[in-house]
């Protein structure tokens, strides 16, 4: 019995010191959990790549409006842009408008462009000048000096602060020598900065830079490159090829013609790393017409005369026929330019454009609007995309 005693003792005793033990060992290590002394894990960590959301870009409209139209006429509401033509630069550099009229047409342009969140610019230069002649002259001679280029820069940009605005356009028709394009280039750097440091754009007006019969390049209107640089559209004046050779009213805007210019340009930027994005090709609102002793026709006219000229690009009327761009061709100029990564379209003249389901305006609007579409749904899926492989 005792030695039976004995040794249930000291089992007893050995488990009880067994579990102190172990009660200490516990005590000591949930200490250490406790002040962050955790293991380290041998799992490596590496940090995650947030994806890129980038947004689709819109592509702008940009709509040329002269300067007697009446305000309440216009549809500001499919349009990024208006550009109010014209101011009239002298060649001291002091700028003028075309009267009273004019500027109060411009501010009351303003007023509504701004209501539908569209831009209104103001146009300086085109092609006759309100003393008479061409522009040309004129503009030459206030920017071929820091004298006069700087008077006119802060003109523009007076008339900009003070009638609020939102940018400049420069029409200057155009350089015709290596100086022209020298000033221009000077003239624009330095307006650009100006403008850009008050939060405003400015745009340019140019050539089509190629002949519509031939094809090949218009030598005898030169540009400085870097100068696409400063500005935020370079708006193409695709038209007007009518006076390329003998008069010929079939050569205004042909399609074939617009994709020679369309290749032209697009070289030209990719050449000097512009982007493209910038160039905005224009097409005409109005008709020319064979018999040259007869004036231009406005598109409107034409469809008031039978709606159905608008899915043509030719039509006879007053004893002549007269060329100009219907739906079909406008809806082909505008994906070749969308195609070709465009930043958008520009017309001359607003005020020509038919009201109503045959609106050329309607006809560009609702391709880009569509073309904006599919930019989105590619860019939601691209970002998806790159979620899930993050």
């Amino acid at each position: 019995m005792k030695k039976r005693y004995f040794l249930l003792t000291i089992t007893a005793i050995l488990i009880f010191a067994g579990g102190y033990i172990s009660g200490l060992l516990f005590s000591s290590n949930n200490t250490q959990q406790k002040i962050g002394q955790a293991p380290k894990s041998t799992k490596q960590l590496y940090g995650k790549t947030q994806p890129k959301l980038e947004k689709a870009k819109s592509n702008v409209l940009i709509g040329y409006v002269q300067d007697f139209r009446d305000p309440k006429t216009i549809d500001y509401s499919e349009l990024t842009h208006i550009i109010f033509s014209f101011a009239h630069p002298t060649k001291d550099g002091s700028l003028l408008m075309n009267g009273e009229a004019a500027l109060s047409n411009m501010r009351t342009m303003v007023q509504h462009a701004h209501q539908h969140g569209t831009k209104m610019m103001l146009a300086v230069g085109g092609w006759y000048h309100i003393e008479g002649g061409e522009s040309y002259d004129y503009f030459k001679e206030a920017i071929s000096n820091a004298t006069s280029r700087t008077k006119l820069i802060n003109e523009l940009i007076g008339m900009a602060e003070r009638e609020n605005l939102d940018g400049i356009d420069i029409d200057f028709e155009h350089p015709r020598s290596q100086e022209d394009a020298q000033n221009l280039a000077a003239f624009t750097k330095i307006l650009s900065e100006k403008l850009h440091s008050n939060g405003k754009e400015l745009s340019i007006a140019v050539n089509s830079k190629i002949h519509s019969v031939a094809g090949t390049e218009i030598t005898s209107v030169i540009y400085e490159p870097s100068m696409f640089q400063h500005v935020d559209h370079v708006n193409i004046m695709a038209y007007d090829g009518q006076w390329d050779g003998e008069y010929n009213a079939a050569n205004l805007s042909p399609y074939p013609f617009t994709e020679n210019i369309v290749n032209y340009w697009s070289k030209l930027f990719d050449n000097h790393g512009v982007s493209k994005e910038k160039l905005v090709l224009g097409v005409p609102f109005y008709a020319q017409p064979e018999d040259l002793s007869i004036k231009q026709m406005s598109y409107a006219a034409i469809i008031n005369s039978d709606p159905a000229n608008a899915n043509r690009d030719t039509v006879n009327l007053n004893g002549t026929t007269y060329h100009y761009n219907g739906v079909m061709t406008i809806q082909k100029k505008t994906k070749l330019a969308l195609d070709n990564g465009f930043g958008g379209m520009m017309l001359w003249e607003l005020g020509q454009d038919s009201a109503g389901t045959h609106s050329l305006t309607g006809v560009i609007f609702n391709m880009l609007e569509d073309e904006l579409t599919d930019r989105k749904q590619i860019t939601v899926q691209s970002n998806a995309e790159n979620a899930n492989s993050n």
